[in-house]
């Protein structure tokens, strides 16, 4: 049974909201952390999650691209602009159906896609060498209800 306690302001604390916070707050600082692990250059965060999904899942149209990421297609195609304009990404007409237009990364965005990947995967790699084998598994079970959290 679910401990409740009630706050001083008179609302009821039934340890969801403290443990939503303390998912949030580790899963963001965890997420700032593996971002700062990558190659050096002027492209941001969400530049690099474009360009490696490209790398990893083949030419994608903007409105896919915009809906994986849940940001408008303006937005994504300021990202697919900036990514195309140092040479990481071309558009071109889809061969399927010439009206459409796919985004697909360069060998130079695939490059830079594969060693921040590289890099990041490293890193993570290392932090959870450190950890006992019941650590780890308590953190395997976690990334599937995290997972399944996120993708709800």
């Amino acid at each position: 049974m679910r401990r409740q306690a009630i706050r001083d302001d008179g609302t009821i604390d039934d340890g969801v909201s403290d443990l939503g916070h303390a998912v949030k707050s580790a899963v963001s600082r965890l997420y700032s952390r593996f971002r700062s692990e990558r190659p050096d250059g002027d492209l941001g965060d969400g530049a690099l999650e474009v360009l490696a999904l490209l790398d990893r899942g083949g030419p994608q149209t903007l409105t896919a691209l915009s809906e994986h990421h849940r940001v408008t297609p303006a937005s994504m195609s300021q990202t697919v602009n900036r990514l195309a304009s140092v040479g990481y990404a071309v558009r071109a007409r889809d061969p399927d159906d010439g009206r459409r237009v796919i985004i697909r990364a360069t060998p130079m965005g695939k490059r830079l896609s594969q060693a921040a990947r590289t890099r990041r995967n490293a890193w993570i790699d290392d932090r959870l060498g450190e950890l006992s084998d019941d650590e780890r598994e308590t953190l395997a079970a976690a990334a599937v209800i995290l997972k399944r959290i996120a993708d709800a």
